[in-house]
């Protein structure tokens, strides 16, 4: 509708610089003294009232205000767009950029949550007084004389209304203490687009198990930022808080490594994904915790001796540190239906794999190991069929040894991952070892990876049952505790086994 409102170019230099001159000059000088008017008792009683109703302010506290009020705020915002637009100098990014600053400022500014780290303002002072931060505004809303300023500070040092107390409250609200803790899980990211499934990446996604939502079309639109995210964990490079979970007094976080299964697989990067590893435990003890559980391939055999290399390196370490692989077992072994008396094993073998094998011969049923060859023992036979209809399966189950397998044979992972290719639709695929946890843990909005809603891996909750009843040993390395007491303790606890399938 504007002269010189169409056809505009994408990017203009001399618009930038003339909507800041405007937006520091006019509209943040016009704003302040319109904010100092509203604060009148006739304007505020009529008026600005209806914003300050909110004492501690959260995101939509920005934008309540009543229907005059918004009209003022417009006309004022839009004068910089305006006046670009109108000298020639306007810019399609210069207008989407300005209102995605106006509306990030603003509910940055009252979002209650100090996020502006100092080493901004100490690489350029000068910055204190063009960019306010949450806690300098949230100081307008308990004194409301003070702080009046739209988005820069500048104009309540030139008329001497900043709050005495801004600077001090914005040091001590950057130092607060994290909350305690008692249990931490390890785990690391997967693939590229996993950072989504988090709880801190796509709600949306993170509710839903992986597998389910990895063939949303959208998520090929997402590849820019998420070559992006992979950039920032390359440059950050350090263990991040995932979710954080309570358990009755138990508190639980959840800590990934900013490392994805590709890099886990090379040789090369074992060395620093150790050091991570180890850090993260020096840390999860500093920091009061119990226990921290090893997830993934944050303890693999050949990276680090299923975690009892960082045992073997600090002695004196206080928490201990547990692979859940005995509760791994238990899962497995109580998983295979009863009047069962063969199982196949299948993929690469692991420790896991080894305590299951034990535990059923034990229970008296007879493991087949491959086809065709000689018997190894009365309990590890040798097949030359493809009947046995429960198969125990782990990583590198190649898609010619499904196919051989015989109609409803049941497929059940004794590895951290599930089968890479589900090849049989008339097979049953079960999850990799995990329990649904206790109606008592709370804050549980994500998935873990694969797993539905609601449903944790045995290695993870093989921690929390260590924490639980106070064991006071390790338990990685080559070491399995109890199965049956490990066991016993995760059903004491309201840890629930998952319904295997009734074979047809």
């Amino acid at each position: 509708m504007l002269p010189g409102g169409t056809q505009l170019p994408i990017w203009r230099l001399d618009g930038v610089i003339l909507m800041a001159l405007l937006h520091a000059g006019p509209v943040e000088f016009v704003y302040y003294w319109l904010h100092r008017a509203l604060h009148h008792h006739y304007l505020y009683s009529r008026y600005h009232s209806h914003h300050h109703s909110s004492i501690v302010t959260e995101p939509i506290t920005s934008v309540t205000h009543p229907f005059a009020e918004l009209i003022t705020y417009y006309v004022l915002f839009s004068t910089p767009l305006i006046t670009t637009v109108l000298t020639g100098a306007g810019s399609i990014v210069l207008a989407f950029g300005y209102i995605t600053y106006i509306d990030l400022m603003n509910n940055m500014g009252h979002c209650n949550f100090e996020l502006i780290p100092k080493w901004l303002f100490t690489i350029f002072p000068p910055l204190k007084y063009l960019m306010y931060t949450p806690s300098f505004h949230s100081l307008h809303h308990t004194q409301f004389r003070a702080n009046y300023s739209l988005f820069m500070p500048l104009y309540d040092y030139l008329f001497s209304t900043v709050d005495k107390t801004s600077d001090t409250l914005y040091e001590t609200s950057l130092k607060k203490q994290d909350d305690s803790l008692d249990v931490v899980y390890l785990t690391h990211l997967t693939t590229p687009e996993s950072i989504y499934h988090m709880r801190l990446g796509l709600v949306s996604l993170a509710s839903k198990p992986h597998h389910h939502a990895s063939s949303e079309w959208y998520k090929w639109l997402l590849w820019p930022v998420t070559l992006l995210s992979m950039m920032i964990t390359w440059i950050y490079g350090r263990t991040f808080v995932v979710e954080r979970n309570r358990l009755n007094k138990l508190k639980l976080q959840t800590w990934a490594i900013s490392k994805y299964n590709m890099q886990y697989f090379s040789q090369r990067q074992n060395e620093s994904i150790n050091r991570l590893i180890e850090e993260a435990i020096l840390e999860a003890e500093e920091k009061g915790a119990r226990v921290i559980s090893l997830g993934l391939l944050n303890q693999g055999e050949e990276l680090n001796r299923y975690g009892g290399l960082f045992v073997h390196k600090n002695p004196e370490l206080k928490i201990k540190v547990v692979d859940g692989s005995s509760l791994a077992v238990a899962v497995l072994t109580n998983s295979i239906p009863d009047g069962t008396t063969q199982v196949v094993i299948r993929g690469i073998l692991t420790k896991v794999a080894y305590a299951t094998a034990f535990a059923l011969c034990q229970k008296g049923i007879q493991l087949i190991r491959s086809f065709g060859g000689k018997s190894e023992s009365k309990n590890l036979l040798v097949s030359r069929s493809y009947c046995q209809k429960i198969w125990l399966v782990g990583n590198g189950l190649t898609e010619e040894e499904q196919s051989k397998a015989e109609r409803g044979t049941m497929f059940v992972p004794f590895s951290q991952f599930p089968p890479a290719k589900k090849r049989r639709k008339d097979c049953t695929y079960h999850l990799t070892p995990a329990m649904a946890t206790p109606a008592a843990l709370e804050n549980v909005d994500s998935c873990e990876n694969w797993l539905p809603r609601r449903v944790m891996s045995a290695w993870r909750i093989g921690g929390i049952v260590h924490a639980l009843e106070g064991w006071n040993e390790h338990e990685c390395g080559y070491t399995i505790s109890n199965v049956d007491t490990v066991w016993d303790a995760a059903l004491r606890h309201g840890f629930v086994p998952l319904t295997i399938p009734t074979q047809s």
